[in-house]
């Protein structure tokens, strides 16, 4: 079956070699640090939508909802156009609003604070638990709790479960609003299992199908609840808080329309809905060679000088695997490392995330987080995709060894 990636990816005929010959010049194949593939029965969804005439929000959106629904185990999933729409309406469904505060690692994409502002609200930055696990600690969480805190954002970082359990009591003490970020999270569970997947947890779950992530449409998001009213603000808010659609008025189930509050136009569209449901099945086959190739690196970068692993096996079972993250022991190392890898040995690295605490816009009286500073500067994503090869593999640890041993040097 032919293959379609977003970028090319190398010979695939090429024959294993020992990593100790692979070639480090600048000219050798490129590994990227994702790789996207899609199958021909997945673009033949997307043109038989284009050939349909109907590209907006319509029936493939709710039919994708519903699958998405059923694989989470939830009671509604709302699709949108972002993981950062969905964290707005997931604020905004808990009543964040002027004045209020939230709670949100300082190690996540900035999406996650930012939409806390969208709302008229401020993000309050949390530390980490350290370079083991990247997840939001729950004593610090408490220690930053006050009277106008509404709601605590736990990311489940590169799909690694953050501390549910404790983060959950946490906010049930406190009156609080427990929003998932799950935007690398489309296919995880607690270790050890659970009754549902990461994003059923919370009042809100938020979800991102952008280009490089597990489950991707290009751009996309979806909100994930078990709270009818969280549901039908987020339906209604997704497309102007009008009171029926456009599908709705094409079927002649409705003639006019009300709009009913301020709403915003984070509709997903009927292709990326195509797309995204012609792709779930695969999920969790994905998910499966991720966290093999995520035991396999861990296997090998064990024996690298110089390389802190974050997390468990345990904890890797459980995991999506959207990303492979190390942890260098030289704080002034990894920028070094980076680019040694990329010039000599042409392997692309990438960093999630800089602490948000030191972006230009939020550092403004914010406290320092040493723990999320450290990761900050010591944190580096390997490649990781489904595809990736042993001998593409082997070349990538190989060549941070040598990247590590010619930045001491």
């Amino acid at each position: 079956m032919p293959e379609h990636r977003d970028r090319p990816a190398g010979n695939r005929g090429d024959s294993l070699k020992s990593p100790a010959t692979m070639p480090s010049e600048p000219s050798a194949e490129r590994i990227p640090v994702f790789d996207v593939r899609l199958e021909e029965a997945q673009i033949e969804a997307v043109a038989a939508t284009l050939r349909s005439g109907w590209l907006t929000m319509g029936p493939r959106i709710e039919q994708f909802e519903s699958e998405f629904a059923a694989h989470l185990g939830v009671g509604h999933a709302v699709a949108v156009s972002s993981c950062t729409a969905a964290l707005h309406l997931a604020y905004l469904a808990a009543g964040v609003g002027p004045g209020d505060e939230v709670i949100v690692p300082g190690i996540t994409f900035v999406a996650s604070a930012a939409a806390v502002r969208y709302c008229g609200a401020e993000p309050v930055l949390a530390e980490v638990v350290g370079q083991g696990d990247l997840g939001l600690d729950p004593e610090d969480v408490e220690a930053r709790i006050t009277p106008r805190t509404k709601a605590v954002c736990a990311v489940h970082y590169g799909g690694y479960a953050a501390p549910l359990a404790p983060l959950r009591e946490l906010c049930e003490r406190h009156g609080l609003a427990l929003i998932e970020d799950a935007a690398h999270s489309p296919d995880a569970t607690l270790p050890g299992g659970g009754e549902r997947k990461l994003g059923g947890y919370g009042q809100s779950g938020t979800f991102s199908f952008f280009s490089n992530k597990i489950l991707s449409c290009g751009e996309g998001g979806l909100l994930a609840t078990d709270d009818e009213e969280v549901a039908e603000l987020a339906r209604s808010r997704r497309s102007h808080a009008m009171t029926s659609g456009t599908w709705d008025r094409h079927r002649g189930h409705a003639m006019s329309y009300d709009v009913v509050a301020l709403g915003y136009n984070y509709r997903l569209d009927e292709p990326r809905a195509a797309l995204l449901s012609a792709r779930l099945p695969g999920l969790a086959a994905d998910v499966a060679e991720r966290r093999r190739i995520t035991h396999r690196y861990r296997e090998l970068l064990a024996e690298v000088d110089g390389v802190t692993l974050p997390y468990s096996a345990a904890q890797v079972d459980a995991s999506s695997c959207y990303v492979m993250p190390v942890m260098l022991a030289g704080g002034g190392q990894r920028d070094a490392v980076r680019s040694l890898l990329s010039e000599r040995h042409g392997v692309q690295t990438s960093v999630l995330y800089p602490s948000i605490n030191e972006f230009t816009a939020y550092g403004a009286g914010a406290e320092p987080l040493p723990r999320c500073e450290r990761v900050a500067r010591t944190q580096l994503t390997l490649p990781l995709y489904p595809h990736l090869d042993e001998r593409r593999l082997l070349r990538v640890v190989e060549a941070l060894r040598a990247g590590i041993a010619e930045a001491a040097a």
